[in-house]
């Protein structure tokens, strides 16, 4: 019988399954007497386990037998639960997840689970149990054996292919081993900037283990990745060695010869050893055709996968549909021509539909990154025998897939921060007056054409004094300078590289240790990271993304003959006063509105705009805000409303003041987009 046409199906359902099993674990930890969610993780352990039995995947269903035996113990009040239970369990699920994982990257399913297997028997059995630290379940991991051989393994047909064609137009390729330092901090971050730096002088066609796995930090000390470049061995070494924290580079080149004989010699191997059982018989057995017969019975899938560079491409084509609109109504209001006007705004109507279609195509709740932190932060509380809630709110919130891939890391390491040092034990907390048990929450909510994402935790907050004695020492900064800092200002130091004011060197994080890193990825998503803390009473890192939401609706104002654009969802409303009106202040052009003084920006003096003609008696104001503060852009008139697409500078152009893109209007001429955000701050 031909499984594949279940596989996907199966992946999906698996991943539903071991994320349940995951998030009720959790819960149930904290409700030991509530067996109705033990019912609920058994039942998930119970289908998986049929269905992988079903597949033919044999590892993933015995784990989840023995897994599904304690379970049905613990609910039959056979075994008390314990918090060693409870690691044994996660250890489970984790290589659960690890098999799912291989199988939905074109892998077998195989992995060693002995030794979890066989402490879920000692569970059942009710005999004693020693749990092993994380640095001894990495190290009996196949995934890190396999990374201290520094081999690749096989190469798929595609990847073959790739490296064929990258040889044919003169490009080399290499296997390069990294090995990073015996206590590097971050591991994740170090791998994120060898790859940034890899991806600049090349392709990099295969990592191993998996991207994911690297993100996770779920390897040893060393990784190898295969690199099709231009540049020698000794350019491409030289620039990996300029890492922080990286201690050996090895790098062979390719001979995709004896790769090509490697495979055939493996194919030759695997028919021979299929041959004899061609006369066996090779129906399913009678369990598996009731597990088949369960899931031809699901309701058919209505979703289909698409490709992200395909979406993108059909983002791209619909830009230039939008600009084309604007162009036609233009042309329509020249013309002034009835039936062009009706035609027009019936096109107006079906690409406005139609937009919308398009942009929530790419649109994924942050649940998709929030959903494993949970398990992550249970896991750090019991290594730093800390105790500490996590509280996510928002996690329905949407962003753009291209900044949902991105933003896990920096999220990882802000909540490892956090768990590290800013959450006291148990103990000083309870000196401090504090409940021992501390809080972080992770929120995430809609302002405008943002989503921001907090992490507050209540833990030691940030102490100003080190983090100044640490910038001065180490030269980030002059007494005079630091003397006219402000709070915020003082706090945004950790950002710079390599910064931490940490006394001691930690397995997890150092306050401040890779927030370079998180400071750079976000703010290349264009997006941006603030501090706030309070000594002894706890920090929040606050970060504005970018929706990515390329066709943005716009008020279109004029200064002098040029045309400028300013985001609807920065502005509040429009107004026009009289010169007289305006008042100084500290050396600041202000107005009385309703009762709250409201500072003037004139756009004409910020932009070096020529001026043509006399100023007129009445100013056009358009009154903007960002968070709490507000601000009124003085233009010399408001042209009207208007949906347009967002184009970037280019990287000649990024760091002009103020200015988020540009886009084309109807008549063909160039509009710049204004960030209020920017003229605010």
């Amino acid at each position: 019988m031909d499984m594949n046409q279940y596989l996907e199906v199966f992946i999906e359902e698996s991943k539903e399954h071991l994320q349940t099993c995951s998030e009720q674990l959790l819960v149930l930890e904290k409700n030991p007497e509530d067996l109705s969610i033990v019912n609920e993780i058994f039942r998930s352990a119970h289908t998986l386990k049929g269905m992988s039995a079903t597949m033919g995947y044999e590892d993933l269903a015995d784990l989840t037998h023995k897994m599904e035996n304690v379970l049905d113990a613990i609910r039959n009040s056979k075994i008390i639960l314990t918090p060693e239970l409870f690691d044994v369990i996660f250890l489970a699920v984790d290589d659960l997840e690890a098999i799912v994982m291989s199988i939905a990257e074109g892998g077998d399913g195989k992995r060693d689970v002995t030794n979890v297997v066989r402490k879920l028997q000692q569970i059942e059995k009710g005999e004693s149990l020693v749990i092993p630290t994380i640095n001894e379940t990495a190290a009996a991991s196949p995934v890190l054996e396999t990374m201290e051989q520094a081999t690749m393994g096989e190469y798929d047909e595609f990847e073959m292919t790739v490296l064929q064609q990258s040889k044919e137009q003169g490009f080399k390729s290499y296997e390069i081993s990294i090995s990073l330092r015996d206590d590097c901090l971050l591991k994740a971050a170090r791998v994120f900037m060898v790859f940034e730096v890899l991806e600049k002088s090349g392709e990099v066609i295969k990592s191993n283990p998996p991207a994911e796995l690297l993100e996770e930090e779920q390897f040893d000390q060393k990784f190898t990745v295969t690199l099709v470049t231009n540049e020698s061995i000794e350019e491409t070494k030289k620039k990996i060695m300029k890492v922080s924290e990286v201690d050996v580079v090895e790098i062979t080149a390719l001979n995709l010869e004896e790769l090509r004989h490697a495979a055939n010699i493996k194919e030759e191997k695997k028919a021979a050893d299929k041959k004899p059982q061609e006369g066996t018989d090779q129906s399913p057995s009678i369990n598996e055709a009731k597990e088949t017969k369960k899931t031809v019975k699901h309701a058919p899938s209505k979703t289909i996968r698409v490709n992200i560079e395909r979406l993108d491409i059909l983002m791209n084509l619909f830009e230039e549909l939008v600009i084309d609109r604007g162009r036609l109504d233009q042309i329509s209001s020249d013309l002034d021509n009835q039936e062009l006007h009706e035609t027009v705004e019936r096109m107006s109507r079906v690409t406005s539909d139609l937009q919308t279609i398009v942009l929530n195509m790419r649109m994924v709740p942050v649940e998709t990154v929030f959903n494993r932190f949970p398990k992550m932060v249970r896991q750090l509380a019991r290594d730093l025998n800390k105790k500490v809630d996590l509280e996510i709110i928002g996690a329905e919130t949407e962003l753009d897939r291209t900044v949902i891939d991105e933003i896990g890391d920096p999220l990882v390491h802000l909540l490892r921060n956090a768990m590290d040092h800013g959450v006291e034990t148990p103990e000083k907390r309870l000196s401090k007056g504090k409940n021992e048990v501390g809080k972080i929450l992770l929120k995430a909510y809609h302002s405008g054409n943002h989503v921001f994402i907090e992490i507050e935790d209540d833990g030691a907050g940030i102490n100003k004094e080190r983090v100044l004695s640490k910038a001065l020492s180490n030269g980030i900064l002059t007494k005079e300078t630091a003397a006219t800092l402000s709070d915020k200002q003082i706090y945004e130091l950790i950002f710079a590289s390599g910064f931490s004011t940490a006394d001691t060197i930690s397995d997890v994080s150092g306050r401040g240790v890779g927030l370079d890193v998180v400071k750079n990825t976000i703010e290349s998503l264009g997006g941006s990271v603030t501090i706030d803390s309070k000594e002894n009473e706890g920090s929040i890192f606050l970060i504005q993304l970018p929706l990515t939401l390329s066709i943005i609706s716009v008020m279109l104002v004029e200064i002098q003959q040029e045309k400028y654009a300013i985001p609807l969802s920065s502005i509040i409303e429009t107004a026009i006063i009289r010169k007289e009106d305006i008042m100084n202040a500290h050396n600041q052009q202000v107005i009385d509105f309703r009762g709250k003084v409201l500072p003037l920006l004139f756009l004409k003096d910020i932009f070096d705009v020529p001026v043509q003609n006399e100023e007129e008696e009445f100013l056009s104001i358009v009154i903007v805000r960002k968070g709490e503060k507000m601000a009124g852009l003085v233009v010399d008139s408001f042209i009207g409303q208007l949906e347009i697409v967002l184009k970037s500078l280019g990287n000649y152009l990024s760091t002009a003041f103020a200015i988020s893109g540009a886009t084309i209007l109807g008549d063909g001429q160039v509009a710049l987009i204004v960030d209020c955000n920017a003229l605010i701050h």
